[in-house]
């Protein structure tokens, strides 16, 4: 496994077909290379094949938050996961603040992060 922090060739099309594995939708390519700009990419490759990423999102200084921490089922409960965790709080200069999906919650607690704020959503329309 390839770990690669702060991913600038990550493509956008390499992303899309790899999220819809996790969280299928209809993903435009051109907002997605956009947001894949704003964040810091920590992702893992088995070869040249996206298997696992994390995305941060800060301020550098106030905020950060990751937005997402997607493995490809087929490579969960490897590892990958804790390891892009560990890479995450080496690689930001803040706190890190993130939701979580509900029985997830134990993944965290068993990588040192501490349950924190309840999150709210603010749905746009």
């Amino acid at each position: 496994m390839e770990y690669k922090i702060d991913d600038k060739g990550l493509k956008a099309s390499q992303f899309i077909e790899f999220v819809n594995k996790v969280w299928p939708g209809n993903y435009d390519i051109s907002k997605t290379q956009d947001a894949l700009s704003k964040t810091l990419n920590i992702t893992v490759y088995d070869e040249k094949r996206l298997v696992g990423c994390l995305r941060i999102l800060s301020d550098g200084y106030f905020f950060g938050t990751i937005t997402e921490l997607l493995i490809l089922p087929e490579y969960q409960k490897q590892g990958i996961g804790s390891r892009l965790i560990q890479l995450a709080k080496e690689n930001t200069p803040t706190m890190l603040y993130f939701g979580s999906q509900p029985g997830i919650e134990a993944f965290y607690e068993k990588n040192g992060c501490q349950r924190s704020l309840q999150s709210y959503i603010i749905e746009k329309e």
